[in-house]
């Protein structure tokens, strides 16, 4: 005869074997003393399934209809108790991790205590062993945000022979352009590397951004095109001049590009190649390389000479212990941070860092380009494979670009007589613009893949995004994604 016992056990078993609708799972993680939201906590819902709390410690994940239900959901994060919840739990707006101190290296056994520069250099050592280039698929959600910032515009009216270009269009330009603009993109996908070529399928794309900005530099620009062909010659030529620069640009050439408009239409009628996905798959293909690319600006784990290595304790990271090392630069080095090692393997799971100083500085002849931030964070999984592959990364990348320099637009034509030069602009320019490329990039899973597969794979090159002047949260319904911040959620443009 059956138990009590036995019959819940039956039941429990049925109801979580159920055929379930998709459901939705989301809530807040934040520090239970602080009461403030932990920004990439990693929430483990499956095996090797998981998602990454925003910079708010903001989280959510689609349960898909027909999976078994998960016991437990596990909640970790470096300086903090890794803690299981139920689903039951995670309907709470918060939920709140108790701050754990790093371990003290008691805790932890070795067979010969190694020095820092020991551990480092077998980190170097073992790189090409512990991040393995094998094919994968990796399903992943990227999200990057752009901010520009004019912080400084002056345009000083010098000179000029054309009445419409004058003073009153030269201050209409300035008030005209945008002082701060915003710009993010989102992205769910399946990422395709380690064939000949890397390949990207887009599964749902979004561009958020105020399109008034777009429109009123498109007016600009025909009014001037329009000003432009009704004051020069056909056969003129422009003489661009700034400072002791100059440069010749053919004005028949650009007039010429009029005719070619019904050539044009034809092949738009076709579907035509955008930028979209290629765009993707550069950024894609940078964050992939950025910790062991050859151009990688982070040569921590490469260029050990140029780093002071301090053994700060130790932790635990995926249920693996770690050194916690913190890295200081000497020398040229650029950056300053903590990196944790995997005790067993030497592998680099997480590396945390940031700039010291500016890590590209030009200023010549009035033009000067200054990379000002350079700071993230990513993390390393092995997604239950024998090697590493990137599971979490963010990024945030500023750099500022300005001009200080005059500017003259001079009009000749060698079939005039007499004096060659037609008409003139003269400017003086002034302006600054901080740049600021954020990204945030995460892998819910991955899967082994053959060479021939991806290499056979034909990918979407006409795919695009869809355009929103305001955050929609339900065009994401049914998808796992990173959750927006505040910024996003409260992102309204001008219709």
């Amino acid at each position: 005869m059956p138990t009590i016992q036995s019959i819940v056990s039956f039941f429990v078993l049925l109801v979580l074997c159920i055929p379930l609708h998709a459901q939705h799972f989301s809530s807040k993680i934040v520090d239970a003393k602080t009461q403030k939201g932990i920004p990439y906590a990693t929430i483990q819902y499956g095996e090797h399934l998981g998602v990454v709390t925003n910079e708010e410690g903001r989280f959510g994940f689609i349960l898909e209809e027909g999976a078994a239900l998960p016991d437990s959901i596990y909640i970790s994060s470096m300086g903090y108790q890794k803690t299981g919840f139920t689903l039951e739990q995670l309907q709470d707006s918060l939920i709140f991790l108790k701050p754990k101190a790093i371990e003290l290296s008691g805790v932890f056994v070795f067979d010969k205590e190694l020095t820092v520069d020991e551990i480092m250099e077998k980190v170097e050592e073992r790189i090409p062993d512990n991040y393995g280039k094998a094919p994968i698929k990796q399903r992943f959600f990227l999200r990057q945000s752009s901010f520009n910032t004019l912080t400084k515009l002056d345009i000083e009216f010098k000179k000029s022979t054309i009445a419409e270009l004058n003073k009153e269009l030269i201050d209409s330009i300035i008030s005209i352009l945008p002082r701060n603009a915003s710009y993010y993109t989102e992205t769910l996908g399946d990422y395709y590397h380690g064939g000949e070529q890397n390949k990207l399928e887009v599964i749902k794309a979004a561009e958020l951004y105020d399109k008034s900005n777009e429109g009123s530099m498109e007016a600009l620009s025909d009014k001037l095109e329009a000003i432009f062909k009704a004051n020069v010659k056909p056969d003129s030529y422009l003489k661009i001049k700034s400072g002791i620069f100059g440069e010749k640009v053919a004005v028949d050439s650009i007039l010429a590009a009029e005719e070619e408009t019904e050539e044009l239409e034809e092949e738009l009628k076709k579907p035509e190649k955008n930028g979209f996905l290629g765009n993707r798959k550069y950024v894609l293909d940078e964050i992939h390389s950025q910790f062991l690319g050859k151009k990688s600006k982070l040569d921590v784990a490469k260029k050990l000479n140029r780093y002071q290595y301090e053994l700060q304790g130790y932790s635990e990271l995926e249920g693996q212990g770690v050194y916690v090392i913190g890295f200081t630069p000497k020398g040229r080095a650029d950056f300053q941070g903590r990196l944790f090692v995997n005790i067993e393997d030497f592998a680099i799971v997480r590396l945390d860092y940031e700039n010291v100083k500016a890590l590209r500085s030009i200023k010549l002849l009035g033009f000067s380009y200054r990379e000002q931030k350079y700071s993230g964070s990513s993390v390393f999984s092995k997604f239950g494979s024998d090697t590493y592959t990137l599971k979490f990364m963010t990024l945030t990348f500023g750099r500022q670009m300005g001009v200080d320099r005059p500017l003259k637009v001079i009009e000749k034509n060698k079939h005039v007589k007499g004096r060659r030069k037609q008409n003139e602009l003269s400017l003086a320019l002034d302006i600054v613009n901080y740049n600021t490329e954020k990204y945030e990039w995460v892998a819910f899973n991955t899967a082994s893949m053959s060479k021939t597969d991806i290499d056979a794979l034909e990918e979407d090159e006409t795919v695009e995004a869809t355009y929103m002047s305001t955050y929609q949260p339900e065009f994401w319904k049914g998808h796992t994604i990173m959750e927006p911040n505040q910024a996003i959620r409260e992102f309204t443009a001008e219709e």
